[in-house]
């Protein structure tokens, strides 16, 4: 019997301890602030009406360490069907800059796009608006970025 619970303890703790290894990775790799918030505050789905719109505090989901706020319930139960589904591309960072230099940059959470159902976040302040860079080579920038992140999140 005592085989048995130590089996199962040592099962458990490994599980426990590469999820926390997992989600402190994820942690290290996202563009989120010191809390653990993601893009801002702003509700991952609203990208996907159309409309980005800043989560509520009291609608907040922790998916593997990064934090989401959802404007509605229905957007955080969604969210929770399908997390990967809706996260940002690129742990959140620059789509371009990851992509055309490889760099972790900020992103104005106001300035994206939606390219095969996956969201993609900009970097848009003091005239410079990396969006309208990433339409005129995109097929290149996200081949690049795919590799660029591998890199990063490895």
């Amino acid at each position: 019997m005592r085989i048995l619970i130590l089996n199962i303890f040592l099962i458990f703790s490994v599980s426990f301890f590469s999820q926390t290894n997992e989600n402190d990775k994820r942690k290290k790799q996202f563009n989120i602030s010191a809390d653990g918030l993601a893009i801002e505050g702003y509700d991952p789905l609203s990208y996907f009406l159309g409309n980005p719109k800043k989560g509520l505090i009291n609608l907040s989901y922790t998916n593997s360490g990064i934090t989401y706020y959802f404007a509605s319930q229905t957007n955080l139960d969604l969210f929770k069907k399908s997390p990967t589904k809706y996260e940002p591309a690129y742990g959140g960072w620059c789509a371009y800059a990851m992509g055309a230099t490889g760099e972790k940059v900020e992103i104005d959470p106001k300035t994206y796009k939606i390219v095969e159902g996956k969201l993609y976040l900009f970097y848009n302040a003091y005239f410079n608006n990396t969006l309208p860079k990433w339409n005129k080579d995109e097929m290149n920038l996200k081949a690049k970025a795919d590799k660029n992140w591998l890199i990063f999140y490895k």
